[in-house]
């Protein structure tokens, strides 16, 4: 069958609005990259004989509220994660997955602890109010007692270093919001995140007691939303939380007014030593071609609060339902290899992004093309693509045009310094922010026929390109990642 005549497009309204605006941001950056794409962008790709058994008897909503159920907090290295793991490996068996298997990692293990708490000294009116919070994922603890300080609010690390004897031994409130004129949230999100990710360090570096990061979120509500940071070596770890967007709104809006602003932060998180937990594998095996790949994969584990259901909960269930299509399918099974990977530790390390890597070297030459789903369950747009030169051309020619958006996703991007060509699953991201990294993060969030829906826009891409005829070209190779 040509591969023109297996799928069907379909262009939904958003898509001359957002056909050019998205970007992949990186997790550090202060500013997401401008988005660089052809202005005919595609819309999903459905095969039509995928499409129509799965609107008739879907099972990704299904899937994801056993993950749900099962292991509604799996962060890296908890009890929770190795529920998910376990949960993983049963649920591809069961869909008849071969070749099922579990890849070793060591991961970090981070606990939050039980204490989380910010309370108002002054201004003497609010005194005692407590403020939304929640630590930031590897931060350290506060003093048994708490951390008592002024608070300064900045809005750029330009301005943190402006003010550096001002800041010395106080708390320092980052308060730079996700720039609600960007009409791409993951630009959005891009242009504030470095807050979060390197904030603390920054701060340390000018004498600092401990930060306050605004949610990265367009929501204006008392739900903190928490993720990942990192201190720089060499430089004093000092404690990181979240604080609400109505809450860090507030703590700006007293320092505008001339008020003196003294806040106590108690934390009691803690590291400790890494610990094993694993990748889980499965494959549709190919029928003339089994050594080449084409892996669909997503990340299983989650923060500790909500249930992780659109981050990445939705992205396990496209990978797990497409794989359950594609084997019942009465297309048969494509030319090469579909692989199945949910790795560990997307969160907060990407160690099991990087240990897939290691393992597979010998044979990531043969990996023809990565696609990760990795922006929640929402209505499916597009793909986004790192893809270069010819691969670009056979991508834009299999799913009837160009990518919406630069780049693949955080686990599959080890993939790239071999010169794997990269893709993502590119749902509406226009609420995704809403939910992210936060306790709004539940089944209920998800939308069963949306949820389906990305299911079977990954299981198309996934047989479009494990079945094209002929090679697929290259991308030049990147710089390891590390």
């Amino acid at each position: 069958m040509e591969p023109l005549r297996c799928f069907l497009l379909c262009l939904v309204c958003l898509g001359v609005l957002l056909g050019c605006a998205a970007s992949e941001p990186a997790p550090d950056a202060a500013e997401a990259p401008a988005p660089d794409v052809p202005s005919h962008a595609s819309g999903p790709v459905y095969v039509p004989e995928l499409l129509g058994a799965g609107l008739a008897a879907p099972r990704a909503h299904a899937l994801l509220a056993e993950l749900c159920a099962r292991a509604p907090r799996r962060l890296a290295g908890s009890e929770g994660a190795a529920h998910a793991v376990e949960w993983a490996r049963e649920s591809m068996q069961r869909l008849g997955l071969e070749n099922v298997r579990l890849e070793d990692c060591q991961v970090p293990r981070w606990e939050r602890g039980a204490v989380e708490e910010l309370v108002v000294v002054e201004p003497s009116a609010h005194a005692g109010e407590h403020l939304p919070i929640l630590a930031l994922g590897g931060s350290v603890a506060t003093p048994e007692r708490g951390l008592a300080a002024e608070v300064i609010a900045v809005a750029s690390f330009e301005e943190l270093h402006a003010r550096a004897e001002e800041a010395r031994g106080k708390l320092v409130l980052f308060a730079r919001a996700m720039e609600r004129a960007r009409l791409e949230p993951f630009e959005a999100y891009g242009g504030a995140v470095n807050q979060r990710s390197s904030g603390a360090s920054e701060a340390a570096g000018v004498g600092a007691l401990g930060v306050l990061v605004r949610s990265m979120t367009f929501a204006q509500d008392d739900q903190p939303h928490t993720g990942a940071m990192n201190y720089v070596q060499g430089v004093e770890r000092i404690p990181a939380a979240a604080v609400s967007t109505n809450a860090g709104d507030r703590i700006r809006a007293w320092l505008e007014a001339g008020e003196r602003v003294v806040l106590r932060l108690t934390l009691d998180c803690r590291t400790h030593a890494d610990v094993r937990s694993h990748n889980v594998v499965g494959e549709v095996v190919g029928r003339e071609l089994p050594d080449e790949v084409v892996l669909i994969g997503a990340h299983l584990d989650a923060w500790d609060v909500g249930q992780g259901a659109h981050d990445d909960g939705a992205g396990c269930a496209h990978v797990l339902e497409a794989a359950r299509l594609l084997l019942g399918s009465t297309l048969g099974r494509p030319r090469r290899t579909v692989r199945c990977v949910l790795f560990m530790n997307e969160e907060n390390g990407l160690r099991g992004a990087l240990a897939y890597r290691d393992a597979h070297r010998d044979e990531l030459e043969r990996h023809v093309l990565a696609i990760e789903s990795d922006r929640g369950g929402g209505l499916p747009l597009g793909y986004a693509s790192d893809a270069a030169l010819g691969a670009l051309e056979t991508l834009t020619a299999l799913f009837g045009g160009a990518p919406w958006a630069r780049g693949g996703g955080a686990d599959i991007s080890p993939l790239a310094e071999f010169g794997v060509p990269l893709a993502g699953l590119y749902p509406n991201p226009q609420r995704y922010f809403d939910f992210h990294h936060s306790s709004h993060d539940v089944l209920e969030a998800v939308h069963p026929r949306e949820l389906e829906l990305g299911a079977i826009a990954l299981a198309s891409m996934a047989w479009l390109a494990a079945d094209l005829d002929g090679d697929w070209p290259r991308n030049p190779p990147r710089p390891a990642r590390r």
